[in-house]
């Protein structure tokens, strides 16, 4: 007996469209990881499965190549090599891992149009799906309390290390890990999901423990690093907005436009923009995850409203986000456009030539730089 009392187990089920379900192409072996509540629905039209496939194809190999020369150029520029940077990296790996692994997958599933391996592997799939996604929101969090740390606290605030960053990166892999593995020991389930090709979390069951599991696990992986972001950002903007204030009151006191050809100004608006860029990769996560974060919580709660359909595309744009990383570093952060004009030119933005000899003073007395 699976999780569930499964209708195909009693004989198959009755809809509106018949006796043939979304579920009538899963293997047998595979029954058991198929919730009854997807038995009301008929098979999804082909058209759904060829963009599906679609979508991951250009997805996945813009995320495998985006991520790949983001880790290749951070890793192999000494400039870049610094304490925060190495949040930079491992959320790369953790978008580049997922999609890696996951995009192959999914194509090969929505060719078949249906889920071809077997249950230990649909529990692996959800897994790396449940680690890798933590991983990077949790990278991102520490990418912002280090752009809190340079911007409100300034001086008063304490140096990243290379120490210092290496274990906050154990403390985001152990806890991605952490709050991945209950469901391969009972709290929760990794089932098959949506147009049954891919494997999550089960929030269809109404135990206990399933709800209990993923209230926790959406606390931790989602609510709390979002309120941690809310408040730095909070204070990041009034600081920004300040420093701005007191840079104008003080150019009209000298009578001149503006003071950007100060060195220590120059590096301020740096951080800044810095702080724009990981704004902006946070926001893309975030836009990327809530709808999938909605629907599981849908899902716990009025199960009515979760179609194959919607969930499927839930997940296939929550895997998007990891093409958006590479795309914003690359265009916002300079000192990595910079990098990358020298070791990748076909890849370098045109305008990276003008911004680089801009700043190049700069950077040239810059000799202990947050980023």
């Amino acid at each position: 007996m699976g999780y569930w009392d499964n209708p195909a187990n009693m004989g198959g089920s009755t809809n509106q469209y018949g006796n043939y379900t979304v579920a009538d192409n899963v293997p047998q072996e595979l029954l058991h990881l198929v919730h009854s509540h997807w038995y009301q629905y008929p098979p999804m039209n082909p058209l759904m499965y060829s963009l599906v496939a679609m979508w991951m194809f250009v997805t996945g190999t813009l995320a495998v190549c985006g991520n790949f020369v983001v880790i290749w150029v951070f890793m192999n520029t000494k400039s870049l090599r610094t304490p925060a940077n190495y949040f930079i990296v491992s959320l790369a790996m953790s978008d580049f891992l997922m999609m890696f692994y996951m995009c192959p997958v999914m194509l090969y599933n929505s060719f078949y149009g249906k889920f071809m391996f077997g249950p230990s592997f649909c529990a692996f799939y959800a897994l790396w799906g449940s680690v890798s996604g933590c991983a990077s929101i949790w990278a991102m969090v520490f990418i912002t309390l280090d752009r809190y740390n340079v911007i409100v606290k300034g001086i008063a605030g304490t140096p990243l290390t290379n120490g210092g960053a290496l274990l906050r990166l154990l403390f985001v892999w152990t806890w991605a890990i952490v709050w991945s593995i209950p469901p391969l020991f009972g709290f929760n389930n990794y089932v098959l999901e949506g147009n049954l090709t891919a494997c999550g979390t089960d929030y269809l069951s109404d135990d206990l423990w399933t709800h209990l599991y993923l209230y926790f696990y959406a606390s931790a992986c989602y609510f709390i690093p979002l309120l941690i972001i809310i408040y730095s950002y909070t204070f990041i903007l009034k600081a920004v907005a300040n420093h701005e204030k007191q840079m104008r009151e003080q150019a009209k006191k000298m009578g001149v436009k503006s003071l950007r050809s100060d060195p220590e100004a120059n590096k301020t608006s740096a951080e800044c923009r810095l702080a724009k860029v990981a704004l902006m990769t946070v926001s893309l996560w975030f836009m990327a995850w809530t709808p999938y974060m909605i629907i599981n919580m849908v899902g716990l709660n009025n199960k009515a409203f979760v179609t194959p359909l919607f969930s499927i595309w839930g997940s296939v744009f929550a895997k998007a986000n990891s093409v958006y990383n590479p795309i914003v570093y690359g265009i916002s952060h300079p000192k990595y456009r910079a990098a990358m004009e020298k070791k990748l030119p076909c890849l370098a933005c045109n305008t990276e030539r003008e911004e680089h000899s801009d700043g190049a003073a700069t950077e040239a007395t810059s000799t202990n730089e947050k980023c």
